[in-house]
């Protein structure tokens, strides 16, 4: 109705509005709201934005969130009252009866035709306008000061800008709209907000902040923004550190705790899991700007008295993809949520009423149903769908004859997955991020079993997530009794290294550490004074270069299975594979470039040199593309260092066969030269001899004067260790023009030497990236690294 403007305004809306007199009806216009704006996608969400940003109640008439059509030719406002658009089948699927009978027809124009127009076609299309809708209105949701704040007006010089600025206790949200079908250039008097900085609500991205002049802006035609003017930082806010204690957050649910989970106040709860998850060892998503966090989905997995869920939380960026995260969730009270705020903080979500809630996998009993969810294959329903397992026999039967054999423990160490010890007899993951497919951990340990290799834990049981696609939750595999990973007993053997190299005091040279150098060391005995120094180490660096060997052998053998069965190299895969380093290195350059002045100073003039040489490490990499190389492509182990190996006492085996968590599983599923996991073990005796360097400085045991010449052995320790496992790898895996047909690596050497120092730089430069957004106090060494491999000398 148009009953509340003036003759003349109103004269000028049926102007441009309802030119045709059968669009009009009293004083009003009996129009949907997209053919009234001819169908123009710009011009509806423009008014679509100013509906739910300007005081009072918003109402969507039916249809409008899909762009619905109207028929004028209707009397009365039947023009606007058909049948709702469901989908595209008989009577738009409003209903099942014969078209005659319905009370009015439904919508056959040509633009908006129910087959085009439906709910169905547009809720499977999330660039739609029904998605665009709900996404509005979500947002709008998220701020009071649209539904009760203040309105002012703003009064910029282009009339054809309108501006407000609604308010409500600390929310200050600006509204500017293009109602013009121009592009437009606007000066605002933000005076009144000068040291703030407007952040685009959509997108999360900032503006430069308000200063005295006026702020200028462009605008799209018909564009509107919605910004919330935020109070300046004072350089870098404090972050909390991965695991310590922050002040919990309080919610007040109006029912059930359960409501914050699987009930209408979940919003309640999703406001706060950002800064939750940032805070979590398990969450990749640390050094990216997070949009917001919304649970998609609740399992009730409440068993044997304990309630609680099993929420998928996605998480929206900025800039890139979502990804989901596994997030169990359940509420203590009384004694055992005091020790949990004691013991386990990290676990605690919020307060609730008298109790708290906590992310459920510090508590035995969570583990000890997810168990049992996979011996009865009892299946967890959801919204969308359920969860279900399975276990072998020999566990079923254990589990119900002898249950405190099987009794859980919580590994207390936060790892970027959740494991629980079920007794001396299995070891369950909790995958904490969720990809759609089999997990290649579980892929991979299934594989290797099957072709009898006996160095990795066999594949007892899963969890799968089904929803259509089954996504991998969780694998059981058979506990392999051991004495802690490789990288600890590493840093043990190096810890008396260098003891024995400070009480011996002997002489040395300085090793070159660059490939060439490496490969040929390979084949050689290391020198007495490397056995006397390195002691049963050398043996254990050959043992677990064989180890790996077998490992790609055992991978290689799956002919059978196209996901397993090898390919040879092509010029097309070089090419993709110089592109995926040359990306990964710009993106890691231009990160260090940034952040350079942040480092310590003792690293920034090494990082200055790596930059000034990011040439010639592309250069290092281009070499892959130069020729047709003999070799092939397997599935690899794809995060492969000391920390994935158990050393059982006698021998090693090997573990997590995820990948790198930061990479989407298509990606971890992808075929690699094995020289990729090589690589990253070369990296790890580095990362090792550098890491315990630094300890012998830290716990006092060597001199600050000491430590140019302990570098000097850290060098000879890397180039020795490297060789021994270099050299058993190779005699094992079978390389040169005598290997078998079945050889995966490249025949000639001048090949060998190019691929892995390309993998090497590779691996170099990811770790690079990783320290850089994770622990900057790290960076030293991977950049000594890279520099190691460019010229041998550090």
């Amino acid at each position: 109705t148009l009953e509340m403007v003036t003759d003349e305004e109103r004269d000028y809306m049926y102007r441009m509005y309802a030119n045709d007199p059968q669009m009009r009806i009293n004083l009003g216009i009996r129009r949907r709201l997209a053919p009234l704006l001819g169908n123009n996608r710009r011009k509806i969400e423009l008014l679509n934005g100013l509906l739910m940003s300007l005081p009072g109640t918003p109402v969507l008439y039916y249809g409008d969130e899909i762009g619905m059509g109207d028929n004028v030719y209707l009397g009365d406002r039947d023009g606007v009252r058909t049948p709702m658009q469901w989908s595209g089948d008989r009577n738009a699927g409003f209903s099942k009866a014969n078209p005659q009978k319905l009370y009015l027809p439904v919508i056959t124009d040509p633009e908006y035709h129910f087959e085009a127009v439906n709910v169905e076609a547009q809720q499977a299309n999330p660039s739609s306008m029904l998605w665009w809708v709900k996404r509005l209105i979500a947002l709008r949701k998220r701020f009071k000061a649209f539904s009760r704040g203040t309105i002012a007006f703003l009064q910029p010089d282009n009339r054809k800008v309108l501006v407000f600025v609604r308010e409500y206790e600390d929310q200050h949200i600006l509204v500017v709209a293009n109602l013009s079908r121009y592009v437009q250039a606007v000066e605002l008097d933000l005076s009144a907000y000068e040291g703030r900085v407007p952040v685009e609500l959509f997108g999360h991205n900032e503006f430069p902040r308000v200063g005295e002049l006026p702020y200028f802006l462009t605008m799209a035609p018909h564009a509107f923004y919605w910004f919330e003017l935020t109070p300046e930082r004072s350089g870098e806010q404090p972050s909390l550190k991965m695991g310590q204690r922050p002040e919990w957050p309080v919610l007040a649910p109006a029912g059930s705790w359960r409501n914050l989970v699987n009930g209408e106040d979940r919003e309640l709860l999703e406001d706060i899991l950002p800064d939750y998850l940032r805070l979590r060892r398990w969450f990749g998503g640390k050094a990216r700007k997070i949009r917001n966090a919304r649970i998609v989905e609740a399992l009730d997995a409440s068993d044997d008295g304990m309630d609680s869920f099993i929420a998928l939380v996605e998480v929206s960026y900025v800039e890139g993809d979502p990804e989901t995260y596994v997030l169990p969730l359940s509420l203590a009270t009384g004694r055992r949520a005091e020790l949990l705020v004691k013991e386990q903080p990290h676990a605690v979500v919020a307060r609730v009423g008298d109790g708290i809630l906590y992310d459920a996998t510090a508590e035995p009993d969570f583990a000890r149903g997810l168990l049992r969810v996979m011996a009865t294959r009892r299946k967890l329903r959801g919204w969308k769908g359920e969860v279900e397992g399975a276990l072998v026999k020999e566990l079923r039967t254990l589990r119900t004859s002898s249950p405190g054999k099987l009794k859980p423990s919580l590994v207390r160490v936060e790892q970027s997955n959740t494991s629980v010890m079920f007794g001396n007899e299995a070891f369950f993951k909790l995958f904490r991020k969720l990809d759609q497919g089999t997990n290649p951990d579980l892929e991979i340990a299934r594989q290797l079993t099957k072709q009898g290799f006996a160095h990795t834990p066999e594949v007892v049981g899963e969890l799968h997530y089904e929803d259509g696609v089954s996504s991998t939750l969780g694998v059981l595999k058979r506990m392999v009794p051991n004495e802690g990973d490789a990288w600890s007993y590493t840093l043990d053997a190096l810890g008396g290294f260098f003891e024995r190299v400070m009480i011996a005091k002997p002489e040395t040279e300085m090793l070159p550490m660059d490939l060439a150098a490496l490969l040929d060391r390979a084949g050689k005995e290391p020198p007495e004074l490397a056995h006397e120094l390195m002691g049963a180490y050398l043996e254990s660096a050959r043992l677990i270069g064989r180890r790996t060997a077998e490992m790609h052998r055992a991978l290689a053998a799956g002919i059978d299975r196209k996901e397993f069965a090898p390919e040879p190299f092509s010029e097309l895969y070089q090419r993709s594979l110089y592109q995926s380093m040359r990306n990964l290195s710009g993106r890691i350059m231009q990160t260090l470039n940034r952040e350079l002045s942040t480092l310590p100073e003792e690293v920034q003039s090494a990082a200055g040199v790596v930059l000034e040489r990011k040439g010639e490490i592309l250069e290092r990499m281009r070499a892959v593309v130069g020729q047709k190389m003999d070799a092939q492509r397997i599935r690899t182990h794809g995060d492969y260092h000391l920390g994935q190996i158990l050393y059982t006492g006698r021998d090693f085996v090997i573990i997590d066969f995820e990948g790198e968590p930061a990479r989407p599983l298509t990606e971890r599923r992808l075929k690699r030269s094995p020289l990729s996991d090589v690589a990253g073990m070369l990296r790890s005796f580095h990362y090792a001899a550098y890491t315990a360097l630094a300890d012998e400085e830290v716990r006092g045991m060597a001199r600050a004067a000491e430590m140019e010449e302990l570098d000097r052995w850290a060098r000879f320790w890397v180039a020795w260790a490297s060789s021994a496992f270099l050299g058993a790898y190779l005699e094992e895996a079978g390389h040169g023009s005598d290997a078998g047909p079945t050889a995966f690596l490249p025949r000639q050497e001048d090949q060998l030497r190019t691929l892995l120092e390309a993998h090497l730089l590779e691996k170099a430069v990811y770790e690079l990236g990783y320290e850089l957004n994770n622990r900057p106090d790290w960076v030293r060494i991977p950049i000594l690294g890279i520099r190691q491999l460019l010229d041998g000398k550090a």
